[in-house]
């Protein structure tokens, strides 16, 4: 199987690099540094589950540089879906299909748009990792997995095809009866976070052990599941309880890319998550207090970042 990966950051270039450590067809559509970087000395990956060093890397800034695929992995920030849409569109094959892995439940609709719903799959990922520089990433946490389905969560060949490609690198890769209501549980568990993350700058331990933090983590999760279920989507009862027992689980150091981005002054997905939560919630007619508080705390930094890197 051919594969594009769409963004040469910390979940591209760990999942495209364990791609192609596995003997897959693997190319990274990529830019600036990161680019040179990847033609240069190839990509490294640093992993409690192994190191690896891939010195001969397919890279291009052109799409249509690459030869026709079978999938692309679109795993630029969720604020550039739309703007890659039309670049995938230059790749991917008849038939070929585009799975998102943002943080966020609107990237499907997103690429829908530019592709056409049959050839976009509805996509997330679990996995801690960051950037350590160009070309260069370190995963510390979480075992790393990718839940992927069709939109109408039909079974198809391309969809088995792809499973068993991911599973075949070492990726734990699971095919859930409900895509879009697996997206909205990753989604509850990773915007809650990064938004009190960025606004507290505190580690997920250090919030979590306070109560006064947990309990605006917990308030959080539930807001985003009372906008999910107005919105027709069927989460699992139990769910805020569940996520805060993987949040347990989780490294106390760990921090989320968008608290990170945030913290470095650069732009991030405030608007694709708790921006989304808030937008979503006033259509579906769901008060969303935590969130509102948070996206309004931090839009005047996210403007400023924005500005900077305009």
């Amino acid at each position: 199987m051919r594969i594009v990966v769409v963004g040469a950051g910390a979940v591209g270039c760990y999942f495209g690099g364990r791609l192609a450590e596995a003997g897959h067809e693997v190319g990274f559509l990529a830019r600036g540094g990161t680019l040179a970087v990847l033609r240069e000395s190839g990509l490294r990956i640093t992993s409690q589950l192994g190191d690896a060093h891939l010195r001969d890397v397919e890279v291009h800034d052109d799409p249509e540089a690459f030869a026709e695929a079978d999938a692309a992995i679109v795993a630029v920030k969720a604020w550039q879906v739309p703007d890659v849409a039309p670049k995938i569109a230059a790749f991917l094959r008849p038939g070929g299909v585009a799975l998102p892995l943002q943080n966020g439940v609107e990237a499907p609709a997103q690429l829908a748009e530019e592709l056409g719903e049959d050839r976009v799959l509805g996509g997330l990922c679990k996995i801690i990792c960051r950037v350590e520089e160009p070309g260069h990433v370190i995963h510390f946490g979480a075992h790393p997995y990718i839940a992927l389905g069709e939109l109408h969560d039909r079974s198809s060949e391309r969809l088995t095809a792809l499973r068993d490609t991911l599973e075949s690198a070492g990726i734990r890769a699971e095919i859930p009866g409900n895509i879009e209501a697996a997206m909205w549980e990753k989604f509850l568990f990773i915007c809650a976070v990064s938004g009190l993350g960025a606004v507290t700058r505190a580690t997920l331990g250090a919030m979590r052990r306070e109560p006064a933090t947990r309990s605006l983590l917990e308030r959080a999760m539930h807001e985003i599941a009372e906008v999910a279920s107005a919105s027709g989507v069927s989460v699992a009862g139990g769910l805020v309880e569940r996520t805060m027992a993987f949040a347990d689980s989780l490294p106390a150091e760990a921090t989320m890319s968008m608290q990170r981005d945030i913290m470095k002054g650069r732009p991030s997905e405030l608007e694709s998550q708790n921006g989304a939560v808030v937008r979503l919630g006033r259509r579906a007619g769901v008060e969303t207090p935590v969130h509102e508080f948070l996206y309004s705390v931090l839009l005047l930094q996210e403007d400023k970042a924005r500005s900077a890197a305009s």
